[in-house]
């Protein structure tokens, strides 16, 4: 390890519950691992955002049929049926018996359930309303251990910027000949204002989705498609850019572009949603009611703001006891709280906002890409398990079961890697133009309303057409600030969102059917 350079035998970027899992799995083996994130605390991510809850599942013959459903039966049986068979072991494994995850318990210490949409009984574990944070606490907690893991280096406060491959990266014409592999990957020390070569035998993305590049989203604001444009420029293959889930419900405040979730188990626990005029609206929508697919409920919400002409809905759980509200959403009824919202005796005012990416990069079932050496996990990846629209509380399950899996994947392949030299690769060039901040924040605020006017909830023929417009012109202008200025995370994370917003405008155009989360109204 230098000042220019670093080296493992595996790199994981992305510090959530996929990244960290992948980490523990490999880390227990007594490879060294390198972990990268953006982020200076590596416990903000989506995971620590989430709040419903995980799946717990054994000998569940109908989780594949829930997750097919959910879908609109877009989804891959294989690959539901290999969460079905392995997560509820890793979560006793893993989380329960080494990192010591709390989830909610009864009187007896039994495993308490909670339901939720689209889903036919209940089987996710959660802890109060905060299960996301509970898992990533914990987790970060058992691999920041050196007395267990002393392998294990955790590089917060760093940016990554590209995957390293001989034949982009190479010193010599003659690594041009070579197998197009990952060897590690560009990285960006945000306090020195460096860039250092991270080699590693294998890398692993676990970056998250894309919901930033949404005006109004539930993410982390790093969920904004590092992995996704960094795996296209390597030559990794994207698919189901399109399939973009918004959540139903978020508290409806404008001080912020990223919303606060308002759980779906607030729903599945017997929340009402009403329009601005007090009326029950969903079961005009679908026989479910508040439990249909996200993406019904997502659009009826819509269309009800629409129809009365008023910005926003409101959810209402008061008819439930105060004092088993305050108990089941804490973290919903102290948010509300102090922004003037009572949830015990006042109704909650909700919109949708994007939330989770269906689509990413592809993968096989061990979480393999179409590039040697490089793997993506979680919400980055796309190996088929949610189609067209994810079924609540598989995310969390998802990210957990193929970070396991691809290291156990890693692990069997790892012996016959060799380490690349960091000599062969070529050093990062600096820039010496520093970045205009302001020019930046006014990018990224017309690419975040372009994505929610144009290429949100509902699209349109029209509505694309005008957006790749406005992208292509952005484009241009972003590529030419980015090879003149110095590097900054805002401009990387810029660079990046502008690539993967145009991957997901490609997708809309090309599909014509609305099927799932995806929706043409023309």
């Amino acid at each position: 390890m230098s000042g220019s350079s670093y080296e493992f035998d595996v790199l994981i970027i992305g510090t959530g519950v996929a990244g960290l899992s992948c980490a523990a799995t490999l880390a227990e083996k007594g490879l060294r691992i390198g972990l990268v994130t953006r982020e200076k605390d590596p416990k903000i991510t989506n995971t620590f955002w989430a709040q419903g809850g995980i799946i717990y599942t054994k000998n569940d013959e109908t989780l594949v049929s829930d997750i097919q459903k959910a879908s609109a039966y877009t989804s891959s049986d294989e690959t539901a049926q290999m969460l079905s068979d392995r997560e509820g072991q890793i979560i006793d494994d893993l989380l329960i018996a080494k990192a010591q995850t709390q989830f909610e318990r009864d009187e007896e210490g039994k495993l308490k359930y909670t339901n939720e949409a689209a889903h036919s009984h209940s089987r996710i574990l959660f802890k109060g309303d905060f299960t996301g944070r509970e898992i990533q606490v914990s987790l970060l907690n058992y691999l920041n251990n050196q007395t267990r893991f002393p392998n294990v280096s955790i590089l917060a406060g760093h940016t990554a910027i590209d995957l390293l491959t001989p034949v982009h990266h190479g010193k010599k014409i003659e690594q041009r000949y070579e197998e197009n592999k990952v060897i590690g990957a560009y990285v960006f020390n945000q306090e020195r204002g460096k860039v250092v070569k991270v080699m590693a035998k294998k890398t692993v993305l676990a970056t998250g989705g894309i919901g930033a590049l949404y005006l109004h989203h539930s993410n982390a604001e790093g969920a904004r498609g590092d992995g996704h444009a960094m795996a296209k420029r390597a030559g990794a293959t994207l698919i189901n850019m399109e399939f973009i889930q918004f959540h139903p419900t978020t508290f409806f405040d404008k001080s912020s572009h990223r919303r606060f979730l308002i759980s779906e188990a607030m729903r599945g626990e017997g929340g009402v949603l009403l329009n601005s005029k007090g009326e029950a609206f969903m079961g005009k929508y679908h026989p479910d009611r508040e439990l249909a697919p996200r993406d019904v409920v997502a659009r009826s919400i819509d269309e009800e703001m629409i129809e009365t002409k008023h910005e926003c809905v409101y959810l209402d759980i008061t008819h439930k006891d105060p004092k088993w509200i305050q108990e089941r959403f804490p973290t919903i009824y102290h948010h509300c709280l102090e922004k003037g919202v009572d949830i015990t005796e006042q109704k909650i005012p909700v919109v949708p906002a994007a939330h989770y990416t269906c689509g990413g990069v592809k993968t096989d079932l061990q979480g393999k890409t179409d590039l040697k050496n490089l793997y993506a996990v979680g919400e980055v990846a796309c190996n088929g398990l949610h189609g067209a629209n994810r079924l609540a509380s598989t995310s969390l399950a998802e990210g957990l079961t193929w970070g396991v899996i691809s290291a156990e994947n890693i692990l069997e392949e790892i012996g016959e890697c060799e380490q690349y030299s960091s000599n062969f690769i070529n050093d990062w060039i600096e820039s010496t133009v520093p970045a205009d901040l302001a020019l930046i924040h006014q990018d990224w605020l017309t690419l975040k309303q372009t994505m929610w006017n144009y290429v949100g909830l509902t699209r349109t023929s029209t509505r694309l057409k005008r957006a790749q417009a406005m992208f292509r012109e952005l484009y241009d202008e972003i590529q030419r600030f980015y090879k003149d200025a110095r590097l900054h995370d805002e401009l990387i994370g810029l660079r990046n969102a502008v690539e993967v917003a145009s991957s997901v405008l490609g997708a809309s155009r090309r599909n014509k059917n609305s099927i799932g989360c995806f929706y043409r109204k023309d």
